[in-house]
């Protein structure tokens, strides 16, 4: 039977497993979040774009991911459910699922796109893109090149957990590699040899989507556990609500972070003008581009705290599916244990050595203003990273165990009710400052809501142990 190919996953030490999904789900969402890095780097590091172009960056950066939320809410959900499937030995439930997650993700992909393409100023406007002149244009044109590759990019994003779930992790992460790669070595190309400025920047990143995708393509007609069939490719309600509903913590882990990104940049740019000196002109965009900077080393963090915690998806999901409630928990221990570590090493890096990070981003370009403000930034902005870290990986967790809404509500709770809340109320007393307070203030207090559910999650997986230790 098609599922016994994945009974490793409830008979391998948790730590071989853990290393096995784990690391190439990491190298892929970091690989996938060197699209915008890079391009900012180099944009940065372009003399004639410099901190306008951070700024225009930092901009359109939202905008990708709601992209990216849509299409992990797909991704994502199929992961789980197709696990789930796998765990409970019904391979036919686990097919429907991938094919309908084709459907749903090229479906929602070509409707944004449209709606981006449509709708371009009054989003970038809505984003902060109106800091001055100079930033709105350098954001629409980015915006423009960025949205006509939204179709490509989604598709790849969203096949990249279905192809782990399969059984494959290793051509999930080449194939996010590959196009990364691919934009790696356009960019310096566009941006300084041909000039293309902006546009530069966004055609070579919608280059490497699109080998991403292709890849993704050639492997769903190449499926290694899963067979899918033309029956597969119909929508089916049940499946789909199934699916979308263990998708919905991605989706709002993702989108509500965009939402704290509006408030943020919509904040910078209100205090900003405020301010005595980026009230000027001249300096206007910096905090933009500051904070846009600040983000993307923080995405870098997530991206391997969330590589950590949904590597760990199928291996959760299947061992749930068949009972094994000890091994459940074993990697949650775990799970937990090395995200802490991760937060750790994080802020020994934002606190000790900011001037670094700032220099990778062309600070040597800027003004003394860019630099002070780009240190205080880190320092403040993350200096509670190690609770961020934890606080995803229990969102995740609670997800891979089909607990859609406990892991729901502790997201919208962390990007939401505190993420926004404090981001529009703290620059009132504040100025400035306060938007850099939003974020630790933030997640102290998401900390305490997770050790209350962490608590909860370990009593239910103890309970469950001591009435199936056997798992049957």
């Amino acid at each position: 039977m098609e599922t016994k190919n994945n009974s490793f996953l409830m008979e391998e030490p948790i730590g071989k497993l853990m290393g096995k999904y784990a690391v190439p789900c990491i190298i892929s969402l970091l690989v996938g979040a060197l699209y915008n890095i890079v391009d900012q780097i180099f944009i940065a590091n372009a003399s004639y774009l410099g901190s306008y172009g951070n700024a225009a960056n930092t901009v359109v950066f939202p905008l990708t991911v709601i992209a990216l939320a849509i299409a992990v809410m797909v991704g994502d959900g199929c992961c789980a459910f197709v696990s789930l499937s796998l765990g409970k030995e019904k391979p036919r439930d686990a097919g429907k699922s991938m094919g309908n997650a084709i459907l749903l993700t090229v479906l929602f992909s070509l409707v944004l796109c449209v709606a981006y393409l449509v709708f371009s100023d009054q989003i970038i406007a809505m984003f902060g893109g109106t800091v001055n002149e100079e930033t709105f244009y350098h954001s629409k044109e980015y915006f423009f090149w960025i949205s006509l590759g939204i179709p490509f990019y989604m598709f790849g994003q969203a096949m990249n957990p279905v192809i782990r779930a399969d059984g494959s992790p290793k051509y999930a992460m080449a194939s996010t590699l590959a196009g990364a790669v691919v934009n790696i070595i356009l960019d310096p190309v566009f941006i300084f040899v041909c000039r293309w400025g902006m546009m530069g920047a966004a055609v070579a990143t919608v280059i490497g989507q699109i080998v991403t995708a292709v890849l993704a393509v050639w492997y769903l007609t190449h499926t290694k556990i899963v067979k899918l069939t033309g029956s597969d490719f119909k929508l089916n309600s049940v499946i789909v609500r199934k699916t979308m509903g263990l998708g919905i913590c991605s989706f709002l882990s993702q989108i509500s972070l965009v939402a704290a990104m509006a408030a943020i940049n919509n904040m910078i740019r209100q205090y900003s003008a405020l301010d005595d000196i980026f009230g000027q002109t001249q300096y206007a965009q910096i905090p933009m581009a500051v904070v846009g900077i600040v983000m993307k080393f923080f995405q870098i963090v997530i991206s391997i705290v969330v590589g950590m915690a949904a590597g760990c998806i199928p291996i959760v999901g299947f061992n749930m599916g068949a009972g094994l409630s000890s091994r459940v928990k074993e990697i949650f221990t775990k799970l937990l244990a090395a995200e802490a570590v991760v937060g750790v090493l994080a802020l020994i890096i934002v606190e000790f050595f900011p001037k670094g990070l700032i220099g990778i981003f062309g600070a040597a370009n800027e003004s003394i203003y860019y630099t002070e403000f780009a240190i205080r930034a880190f320092r403040i902005y993350l200096c509670m990273v190690v609770f961020a870290c934890v606080n995803k990986a229990a969102f995740i967790f609670l997800q891979a165990m089909g607990k859609a809404v406990a892991s729901t509500m502790l997201s919208m709770v962390r990007e939401i009710v505190f993420g926004v809340g404090f981001a529009l109320l703290l620059p009132k007393f504040y100025g400035l400052d306060g938007v850099l307070y939003s974020m630790p203030v933030s997640d102290i207090l998401t900390f305490i809501v997770s050790v209350i559910i962490i608590a909860m999650t370990y009593r239910q997986l103890n309970d469950s142990e001591r009435k199936c230790p056997d798992g049957q």
